[in-house]
């Protein structure tokens, strides 16, 4: 059993004044100890953070004991140490940037969930269309199996991006997924507004999938990435495990992301160890060239 514990929870409940539950908010994370970001909207409160096990369980208790969120799920996983440097809790306009032109209530309709073991079995299926609801070097670190690569790099992007490349398929069963599930509750939300008839979403998302212990992550290729110092989690813990991340530079197989050493730049990229020495942490020859005029 390890020290401390992550927590990644969200629930879509209306907040009459969210900066004022936020400031309350923050000052009650920094008694605790917790670590990490939390996010205040109008339409409700999704949050990742760390800390001790014992900080972490009685901040739990404390959300559950308040009537909006007695039924808020929590995933959490073991850590050694903190995942995060700072605690942050901020209000946005939403939870999750999307900006859609036309009004959706994930609160209201949602897609329809799968647990992990019925998303297993329809995703396997001829008929359905698997949508990563992620952006596209969340995906490039780790997918489903046979799931569709958004070419996106904000998830303000999905909806253009959709009526794109799913558009003609309205009719068809649309499996979405994401790393937690909030961004699927958006997302499907909007779907249903915008006509698609037969829109399904992992319950509790990738994460929950990995800690199934019937499924056991099978079928996911690579890593899920995540938003803290871990960087990328395993999913998949059947024998059947295989990389799919390529070093951004010579394609050889890896997991490992950077930050390009030019911080004018600060691309976030896959890279392997030799590449990484070779081009003194830059995510190519124009940023490498950059740093050697520099020095």
């Amino acid at each position: 059993m390890k020290p401390y514990l992550i927590l990644l929870y969200y629930k879509f409940v209306a907040f009459e004044d969210p900066a004022a539950y936020a400031k309350e908010h923050l000052t009650f994370c920094k008694e605790l100890g917790l670590q990490g970001r939390i996010l205040i909207a109008p339409e409700g409160i999704n949050g990742t953070a760390s800390g001790p096990r014992e900080a972490c369980e009685a901040y739990i208790a404390a959300m559950h004991a308040d009537p909006r969120f007695a039924d808020m799920v929590f995933k959490v996983d073991e850590s050694d140490g903190h995942v995060f440097q700072k605690i942050f809790v901020r209000t946005k306009a939403e939870l999750v940037t999307f900006r859609a032109d036309h009004p959706h209530n994930p609160a209201e309709k949602t897609g329809t969930y799968l647990s992990p073991a019925e998303w297993h079995l329809m995703m396997q299926r001829d008929d359905v269309l698997i949508v990563d609801g992620r952006t596209d070097y969340e995906f490039d670190l780790g997918h489903f199996r046979n799931a569709i690569r958004p070419d996106v790099a904000s998830f303000r992007e999905f909806p253009d991006w959709i009526r794109a490349h799913v558009g003609e398929n309205k009719d068809k069963p649309i499996l979405t997924y994401c790393t937690g599930g909030i961004r699927c509750e958006k997302l499907s939300a909007w779907m249903l507004e915008e006509g698609f008839t037969n829109v399904y979403q992992l319950h509790g998302g990738i994460v929950t999938y990995g800690k199934d212990p019937d499924v056991k992550g099978d079928l996911w290729d690579g890593q899920c990435y995540v938003f803290d110092e871990r960087v990328g989690v395993e999913i998949n813990h059947t024998p059947d495990k295989r990389i799919v991340g390529t070093c951004r530079l010579c394609r050889a197989p890896t997991e490992e992301y950077y930050d390009c050493a030019n911080v004018a730049c600060h691309r976030q990229f896959l890279a392997c160890d030799a590449c990484v020495d070779a081009y003194h942490e830059c995510c190519g020859t124009e940023c490498m060239d950059v740093i050697a005029t520099v020095s």
